[in-house]
């Protein structure tokens, strides 16, 4: 105990005066600054243009920052070869669109696809596949092609082929756009079950605050805003600023 105290674990994530430009010269990220504890549950709002995806770009080594560091787990984002193969495990991007992620001819073979990279096999693989599916309510559906998917179950999918990789933190980008009702209240149920750190990139402020503690705004590179969910939605001058928008007829 008097160890963990010592050298307590590393944040999932911790983001240090990142800038980044652009080849055409535009600056995206002006020196941002982001730590989320492991286990934390956390917002990315902000405007269309704001920097938000360039960001989550440099989370994985895709997009390497002209000053600064990106650490996940304890382990800082460099271009060594298996130091990003590493990065890429530990950093599961679940994208808008899920077809992005979902083509091999089942299921359960999308889901098998990055752990099999990693090495597994047999009874392992298979046991990760059936954890990964059970997590997002989808086992019954292993065998099935996902374009015979609904869209909010194809989401479910691509959820749990990064799940299936041991992520330390789970990034998901816009998780609720193009679900019906039903299917956006069963991924939050999933979500807010899920044992692991959440950073989700948002315009849905009441998802943001359904299923995040903490919210942060970043606008023109920047991050203005970092606050507790309910505090900085209730903040209707910030959000006016920053293009953000409740829903007619929503408080928080």
């Amino acid at each position: 105990m008097i160890g963990d105290v010592q050298n307590p674990a590393p944040p999932s994530l911790d983001v240090r005066g990142v800038r980044y430009a652009y080849p055409d010269g535009h600056v995206a990220l002006h020196g941002v600054d982001l730590t989320v504890a492991r286990g934390g549950r956390v917002a990315l709002l902000g405007p269309n243009g704001a920097g938000k995806t360039t960001l989550v770009l440099h989370l994985n080594g895709i997009l390497t920052a002209a000053e600064g560091s990106v650490s996940v787990g304890g382990l800082t984002v460099s271009r060594d070869r298996d130091t990003l193969a590493e990065i890429r495990r530990r950093v599961g991007i679940v994208f808008q669109d899920p077809d992005d992620q979902l083509f091999l001819p089942t299921v359960a073979e999308d889901v098998a696809f990055g752990p099999a990279n990693l090495g597994l096999r047999g009874a392992e693989l298979a046991a990760r596949v059936d954890e990964a599916l059970a997590a997002v309510g989808m086992g019954e559906h292993r065998d099935r092609a996902p374009h015979h998917l609904s869209f909010g179950q194809r989401r479910r999918v691509a959820v749990a082929t990064v799940l299936a990789m041991h992520p330390e933190i789970l990034v998901l980008d816009e998780p609720s756009s193009n679900l019906d009702p039903a299917a956006r209240r069963e991924l939050a149920e999933i979500l807010r079950g899920l044992p692991v750190t959440l950073l989700m990139v948002t315009h849905d402020l009441p998802y943001a605050l359904e299923l995040c503690d903490r919210s942060v705004i970043l606008d023109g590179g920047r991050i203005v805003a970092d606050a507790d969910t309910r505090e900085l939605l209730a903040d209707r001058e910030l959000l006016a600023a920053h293009r953000l928008e409740l829903p007619y007829g929503f408080t928080p």
